[in-house]
């Protein structure tokens, strides 16, 4: 991050249009910062991974990887999941800019953009990414130097690819339970395909994907029916289920009793006259 006496700050502009580039490159260039850029999201990320840029502006749609796709991989990578991420959009829908924050965004600009409005934005997203990193660098306790000589070098791309794409996947499925599309679209959705995905889910979980979201379902059911009063159809249906009857004998599946009977023991177990 850029302090006083330090490097320019490093910004990565991630976008398909060439005529975009220049724009936003003739924008930063009279500014303080370091300007790269990628012309879709594996490149983007592949090069986020190598470069650790401050901040990415980052398109929504491209070809071979889209904005959103890039963003779940660079959210999945401890080696990039810090770096705030800035959407740029032509599209202006309610749905896209809730995407967009949702998966790890922490802003969202529709194009055409004000410069000095998005010079602004920046600017912010680098300085309070700039004091959560001073506060965790001095929440953090100095390692040995032993300890840290004995440490090998960090991969310039983070941890195993297969485990930021599992990582990936286990995120959408828990933000998407209601909803979830199919395995290809899961797949897409992380930038890999079907079968590819079957085989790095199993190798890295032990699970299939279905399994897993299976398991996922009834672990958020658990979480409702504990801690909340909302109806059990209505559990149901918030965590992907068709109907409370499915749910019920999926849950006695797991836990050897029907969601109904579970809230009751609960509510026995927190009764003050137990």
């Amino acid at each position: 991050m850029q302090t006083a006496g330090s490097t320019m700050s490093k910004i990565l502009i991630v976008d398909d249009s060439a005529f975009e580039q220049r724009l936003l490159v003739d924008l930063l260039s009279e500014m303080p910062y370091k300007v790269s850029v990628a012309h879709n999201g594996l490149q983007g990320y592949h090069l986020a991974l190598a470069n650790h840029p401050d901040l990415i502006l980052l398109d929504v749609r491209m070809p071979d990887m889209d904005g959103y796709t890039a963003c779940r991989l660079l959210k999945a990578n401890p080696a990039t999941q810090d770096i705030p991420v800035i959407f740029l959009s032509g599209a202006d829908a309610d749905e896209e800019r809730i995407m967009g924050l949702s998966i790890g965004g922490v802003d969202y600009v529709s194009k055409p953009f004000s410069p000095g409005e998005l010079a602004a934005r920046i600017q912010v997203h680098l300085t309070l990414a700039q004091r959560a990193h001073g506060a965790s660098a001095s929440a953090a306790p100095a390692p040995a130097n032993d300890a840290a000589d004995s440490q090998p070098p960090a991969s310039p791309y983070g941890v195993d690819p297969d485990a930021v794409t599992v990582a990936a996947v286990k995120r959408l499925i828990a933000d998407n339970l209601a909803s979830l599309p199919g395995l290809a679209e899961i797949a897409r959705s992380v930038g890999t395909y079907r079968e590819k995905l079957s085989q790095v889910f199993r190798e890295q979980t032990g699970m299939t994907v279905f399994s897993f979201i299976r398991e996922a379902r009834i672990r958020r059911g658990e979480e409702l029916l504990k801690d909340t009063d909302i109806d059990v159809q209505d559990i149901a249906l918030l965590i992907g289920f068709n109907n409370a009857g499915n749910f019920a004998t999926a849950f006695r599946e797991k836990l050897g009793v029907t969601p109904t009977a579970y809230r009751q023991a609960i509510q026995q177990r927190r009764s003050p006259l137990n």
